[in-house]
């Protein structure tokens, strides 16, 4: 009986190489010894393994198509892995069978590679002040990166020459090797070492860029910085990174903020805090004390009896709220913390002057604050009256 060998593989007659490979790649799956100790499948992955090896070889396929069999034994025409017969395997497990035949550069096809790539992204730091990060700068930074070269323009080649194509791959960019395996002839691809796998070389490179269409270069690039940054952030320059080799397009650049520490603002995301020290007098009997702001002077009032710890909120006095658009969209808050000095020392006249004010007010001893629940008087009020 005549072998069915598009039968066996589930294919019809017309199927493509591609087709063919997929068909087979999904039997050999399921009937592989890795996969399926059955020993019925191993037989049926024998069989379907030495089809695929015929339906593969466009010649012995034209030969199945005409009616003849190139597995028949009585046709002389037995597969390098002894057709039918023998150890199929021969040392290759599943994972070399797709890669002979649907990886690792089997077979190729993908053509040179384009000697014009796209550049890095390049990332510099910037330090600004607290001032800078919330009203915004144009700074002009001093960078090294990659650069057009001037004298190729890119190409990499010396005056009027050109690129010509590489003898070794004849412009294919990669070279093949041929392995013999159960299989036939396994044919793997690699980059060409002449070329590196461009397809073609360059006889006569530019003396200033070696061929590379770039060097390496200072320039001076101007960063918009906005409104609203703080540290750590990255503002995103189109195009300023390094430019890519053979002139390819430039990347981006990334600028990253170092905000520097302010001598009488500290920062919490939008907001910002401060500490005013006042005199306990100012504290007690009221006072309006002016405020220097990142934008302007505020005139701050402090009530009469203002206590230490006191928080004064300013309302959209904070740093500008940067969105991810780049957008701002309003501001912070400044949180105003009151510190009530003591004075340490006094003279004898401030003493008693001290003294004269407690006796006025009934402070002259102190109290232990209750917690609401005692009898009033307080410990040492009870110890004065023993």
């Amino acid at each position: 009986m005549a072998r069915d060998y598009y039968g066996t593989l589930g294919v019809s007659r017309d199927a493509t190489p591609e087709q063919l490979k997929r068909a087979y790649r999904k039997l050999a799956r399921e009937l592989h010894p890795d996969v399926n100790p059955d020993p019925e499948a191993q037989e049926r992955f024998r069989e379907v393994s030495a089809v695929y090896e015929v339906l593969s070889d466009p010649e012995k396929r034209k030969l199945v198509d005409l009616g003849a069999d190139p597995l028949d034994p009585s046709a002389g025409m037995r597969g390098a892995g002894g057709g039918m017969g023998g150890d199929p395997f021969g040392g290759f497990g599943l994972g070399d069978i797709m890669d002979a035949f649907f990886g690792g550069g089997g077979g190729g096809g993908r053509g040179p590679r384009s000697r014009v790539q796209p550049g890095s992204d390049a990332l510099i730091r910037a330090e600004l002040t607290l001032e800078e990060c919330n009203s915004g700068v144009t700074r002009e930074i001093s960078v090294e990166t990659a650069v057009l070269c001037s004298s190729c323009s890119g190409s990499g080649c010396a005056g009027d020459s050109r690129p010509v194509t590489c003898d070794t791959c004849a412009g294919r960019g990669e070279v093949q090797s041929v392995q013999r395996s159960f299989l036939g002839q396994v044919v793997t691809a690699r980059p060409c070492p002449t070329c590196r796998g461009f397809g073609e070389v360059i006889p006569d490179p530019c003396q200033q860029c070696g061929g590379d269409g770039r060097v390496r270069a200072r320039r001076t690039i101007t960063a918009k910085i906005p409104p609203g940054v703080a540290d750590g952030m990255r503002v995103r320059l189109a195009s300023q990174g390094e430019v890519g080799p053979g002139g390819g397009p430039a990347g981006d650049l990334y600028v990253e903020v170092e905000e520097l520490p302010h001598e009488v603002f500290t920062r919490d995301g939008h907001n910002l805090h401060c500490t005013i020290r006042v005199p306990m007098t100012a504290a007690a009997l009221g006072t309006s004390i002016p405020l220097e702001t990142l934008d302007s002077e505020e005139e701050l009032t402090l009530e009469p009896g203002t206590q230490p710890n006191t928080e004064l909120v300013l309302s959209g006095r904070g740093m500008p709220r940067l969105r991810s658009s780049g957008r701002v969209d309003g501001r912070g808050n400044l949180h105003v913390h009151v510190e009530v000095v003591v004075p340490t020392k006094l003279d004898s006249k401030q003493a008693d002057l001290l003294r004269q004010l407690a006796m006025l007010r009934g402070e002259d001893q102190p109290e232990l604050a209750t917690n609401g629940r005692g009898h009033g008087g307080g410990l040492f009020s009870r110890l004065r009256r023993r």
